[in-house]
Order: structure tokens, then C-alpha cells, then sequence
């Protein structure tokens, strides 16, 4: 029998771990295949570039956003937490409604898929791409059932081979491939083109979607060690490590294949480094994208449990949710549920019609999210000791860059609604559905 009748979460991880988780919630597959999505809105390396270095500000802005609400918030369920500390629990607990039915898990489902996929080109396995993703799904539940040091044991081992699969990808691009003909370096710095803003704003939707997964890592902040102070500094390295990674895979793609090239092919990484190594070439780096996309299920096995564990904490869940066990003291029964859920969606097959959907929704979650800052500076300089105010990481620039943030974010949502305003409507339809499911869970504990 457990002897410790109240097990409870173990700060195990350090700075280390923290970065890797951050870099781990945002580099996924989508850095080897997405670009291409950029460069047919936008003709101009020079523009190309640019999008994808505004990006990167914009993630950095987020970074250090998400910095100073860790450092006044550092409990487990970051950004859950944030939301219902500024605003109201309902409020957090349609964020944590959504990342379960929808937003990471659909997210989720369908990495798991594409891993899969990849798995299978590379092995020849003559077997369904979704058992495949089932399996896969299950077997890293397991692994962070036995405790949150296993989990990110396996998460950073996988976040430094997705960080050398890139550099080899770059390496190779630079020195092994050359340019491509009547494109090479000069025309890179001095190609340019006039774009409409609509033309722009289309080309930033797919480079944000890039940049974001900063903030699951913020759902860890319950065990790991000194979280105001690693988890805002891992937030701000992790965030700058993967903008210098993606803009010099950029000017890779733009090297080796010209802007013309990459607009032409769904596969850029694939074809650099055939045009680098060859047909080996390309087995090598879909290897890459593979484990790529496996460090990206295993980061999100790991940190989205945590959300629905204190929402289950607070009563607005199922009460088994919220028990951590006696010899792992991870709540195994969340990491469970999400499994679960994730499997359940990668087999039904309908998992980029359920990302669809919520789009508009986590950039909503964004927006306000960052518009916790105000509420919390305005509290502190209301309290009766204002040198709080001082202490912690602090926004460089608010209250502009917050602002521009959030403009960023919503701007995503009115674009999202403006081409997609049927998915938009289901999307708000399932969060709404939360708000009933939120009074029911108050009046089943009270």
C-alpha cells in the first residue's frame, strides 16, 4: 500500500529541461514541409525572409509576455491558471475545454498520423497509417505514466535530434548543394517586390502557426525546479534558439531551391537534400521529420495533462483527474485521458477537420492571454506594497509590444473568419458547448 495518503507533484526539472520543452512545443514537422506555403503568397526572398524574422519577433514578444506571467503565476496549468486569475474560472476552463476536445488533441492526432506516415516510407510496413498513430500514441502515455523525469527524458532526447536534424538540413543546404541556378546569394539580399497588406497578412498565418507552441511548456511550471526564474528564462532562450533555426533553414531553402522552387515543391526539405546527397539524402531527412514529429507528440503528452489536472483540482473535472499516484507522482489518469482522446481522433481520421475548426479559438485564447499583463500590473500598482511591481521578469516595451501582440493574434482570428467562416462557426459552437459543461462541474461540486 501507498504509505503517503496525499502524493503530490515533484519539481524534477531544470533549466534544461524547461528549454527543451519550449523548443519541443513549437518545432514540430511543419518547418521542413510549411515553408513553400510562404513563399506562394510572396515571390521576393527578401520578403520571404522578412516574414519569417517578423514571426520570430512577434514569438519573442509572446516569450516574454508568457516570462512575466510565469514569474507571477508559477503553478501548474500556466496558462489555465493565468486565465482564471485575471479574469474568471469559466474563462480557464473553456481554454482547458478546448485543448482537450479540440485544440491539442486534434493537434495531436494529427502529428501522430504524419508520423506515421513517415514511418512507414521509411520502413515499408505494410500496415494503416492510424494504427500506426495508435500505437505510437499509446506507447508514450506509458512513458510519461511512469513519471514526469521518464517523460522529459525522452522529450529532450528527441529535441536535440530534431535540433541536429535541422542543423544537418542547413549544413548540407550551405556547403553541399549550391545555389540554384540564376539564384544564388546576391539575389537573396537584393530580390524584392511590392505586396499587397492582404497578400502579407495571408503569407504570416502559416509562419505564427509555426512559432506558436510556446506555452505548453508553462503547463509544467508545478514541477519544475525555481519556475519563476527557469521557466521565464527557458521560455526566452527556447523561443530565440528556434527563430534562429528556422530563419537559417530559410535562407537554405532559399539558396538551394530559389523562391520560384520552393514555391513549386510541398517537400523542401526533402528536395535540398537530394539535391545535397541524393536519394539518401532525402531517406536521411525524412527520418528527421519523423523523430521531429515524435518529439512533438511526446512534448504534448507531457504538458497537456497538467491543464486538465487543475482544472480538476479546482472541481470543474472529473475528481480521479486531479489524483497524482503514489510512486510516480504524475496524475496518470490525465496523461491517460489525453492518450485516449488523441487515439480515439487519429483512428476516427477526421482530425484536420477538427483543427479547422479551431483556429479562430486559440488565437482568441492568445489575445487574452496576453491581456493578463494589464489586469495583473494594474492589481499590483493597486496593492498595498507596489514594489512588487519590480520584481519578476518584465515585458520589454509594454505596453506597445503587448498591444502588438495581441493585434497579431487577432488579426489571425479575423482572417480565419473572413476565409473560413463555417469552420469558424463550429469552432465557437464547441467552445460555447463548454460554458453548461462549466456550471455543471460547479454544481456537481458544490
Amino acid at each position: 500500500m501507498n504509505s503517503n495518503p496525499t502524493p503530490h507533484l515533484i519539481r524534477r526539472l531544470g533549466l534544461f529541461d524547461a528549454t527543451m520543452l519550449v523548443m519541443g512545443g513549437i518545432i514540430g514537422s511543419g518547418i521542413f514541409i510549411n515553408p513553400y506555403v510562404v513563399a506562394r503568397q510572396i515571390s521576393s526572398p527578401l520578403l520571404i525572409l522578412g516574414v519569417w524574422a517578423l514571426g520570430g519577433v512577434i514569438a519573442l514578444a509572446a516569450a516574454f509576455i508568457w516570462a512575466e506571467l510565469a514569474s507571477l503565476r508559477p503553478e501548474v496549468g500556466g496558462q489555465y491558471v493565468y486565465l482564471r486569475e485575471a479574469y474568471h474560472p469559466i474563462v480557464a476552463f473553456l481554454y482547458g475545454w478546448a485543448l482537450l476536445l479540440v485544440i491539442q488533441t486534434g493537434g495531436m492526432a494529427a502529428v501522430a498520423v504524419t508520423f506515421a506516415r513517415y514511418f512507414i516510407e521509411l520502413t515499408a510496413f505494410q500496415i494503416s497509417d492510424s494504427l500506426i498513430a495508435a500505437f505510437t500514441l499509446t506507447a508514450l502515455t506509458v512513458v510519461n505514466c511512469l513519471g514526469v523525469r521518464a517523460g522529459s527524458t525522452l522529450q529532450s532526447f528527441l529535441m536535440v535530434i530534431k535540433i541536429l536534424a535541422i542543423v544537418a538540413l542547413i549544413l548540407c543546404g550551405l556547403f553541399l548543394a549550391g545555389p540554384a541556378a540564376g539564384t544564388g546569394g546576391a539575389s537573396i539580399v537584393l530580390s524584392s517586390s511590392m505586396v499587397s497588406l492582404t497578400t502579407l497578412g495571408a503569407a504570416m498565418v502559416p509562419v505564427l502557426f509555426a512559432y506558436g507552441g510556446w506555452q505548453t511548456a508553462t503547463f509544467l511550471a508545478g514541477e519544475i525546479r525555481q519556475p519563476e526564474k527557469n521557466l521565464p528564462r527557458a521560455l526566452i532562450i527556447g523561443v530565440l534558439g528556434v527563430v534562429a533555426l528556422y530563419l537559417a533553414a530559410n535562407v537554405v531553402y532559399l539558396w538551394v531551391l530559389g523562391p520560384a522552387g520552393l514555391a513549386a515543391t510541398s517537400t523542401p526539405a526533402s528536395d535540398v537534400m537530394e539535391v545535397a546527397l541524393g536519394p539518401a539524402g532525402g531517406r536521411l531527412i525524412a527520418a528527421g521529420i519523423a523523430i521531429s514529429a515524435l518529439g512533438f507528440l511526446s512534448q504534448g503528452m507531457l504538458t497537456a495533462p497538467r491543464v486538465y489536472f487543475a482544472m480538476a483540482e479546482d472541481g470543474l473535472f472529473f475528481k480521479s483527474v486531479g489524483r497524482i499516484d503514489g510512486r510516480t507522482k504524475v496524475p496518470v489518469l490525465a496523461i491517460v485521458l489525453q492518450g485516449i482522446m488523441a487515439i480515439l481522433i487519429a483512428l476516427w481520421g477526421r482530425y484536420e477537420q477538427i483543427l479547422n475548426y479551431v483556429v479562430s479559438v486559440d488565437f482568441i485564447f492568445f489575445g487574452a492571454t496576453a491581456l493578463c499583463i494589464f489586469v495583473f500590473r494594474k492589481r499590483r500598482r493597486a496593492s498595498m506594497n507596489p514594489a512588487i511591481e519590480s520584481n519578476g521578469t518584465r515585458v520589454p516595451g509594454h505596453p506597445v509590444t503587448t498591444a502588438l501582440f495581441i493585434a497579431a493574434c487577432w488579426l489571425v482570428v479575423i482572417n480565419t473568419v473572413y476565409k473560413y467562416p463555417a469552420n469558424t462557426v463550429v469552432g465557437l459552437a464547441i467552445l460555447l458547448a463548454g460554458v453548461p459543461a462549466y456550471f455543471f462541474w460547479r454544481w456537481r461540486n458544490q
